[in-house]
């Protein structure tokens, strides 16, 4: 069941990363979740932003598709899109280390989007764009004079 939801276009700079990802984690804080869980939330985020403006349009500039759903139990569901170029083999770009432009590209996006989140589904076609549906459960915390 979906308890609250919002959605947002951006476009593909640099400078909306920092945006998008205070945008979700501000959403998220209606779960009430640790430091821990917020911060892993950002960083994941972050991540598959940067994807879309690294990979998906190159040095154009093309929009990114933000939304994010609060579930029952206690879960944030997010899905970042991008109508760019594609992925080609995504078991392939889902390794660690694996990455198309090199340079100071570790190839790591996946692997720490895999590691911060519970779920990480990755849906590509070449010419068409990729979608990342990410999900977490927040843990519940009582409180003390609750």
């Amino acid at each position: 069941m979906v308890n609250n939801s919002f959605s947002m276009t951006l476009l593909s700079r640099s400078s909306n990363e920092s945006f998008a990802r205070a945008t979700v984690s501000a959403f998220a804080s209606q779960l009430d979740p640790t430091l821990e869980e917020i911060s892993d939330i950002k960083t994941a985020v972050s991540e598959a932003v940067t994807n879309c403006i690294v990979h998906a349009y190159n040095s154009g500039i093309g929009k990114i598709y933000i939304s994010a759903e609060l579930i029952e139990p206690n879960t944030i569901k997010i899905k970042i899109r991008d109508r760019g170029k594609g992925i080609e083999n995504v078991p392939k770009a889902m390794e660690p280390l694996f990455t198309t432009v090199g340079g100071e590209r570790a190839g790591l996006g996946f692997a720490v989007m895999m590691s911060f989140m519970d779920s990480v589904k990755v849906r590509s076609k070449v010419g068409k764009g990729t979608t990342i549906i990410m999900s977490k459960k927040i843990s519940q915390r009582f409180s003390v004079n609750g």
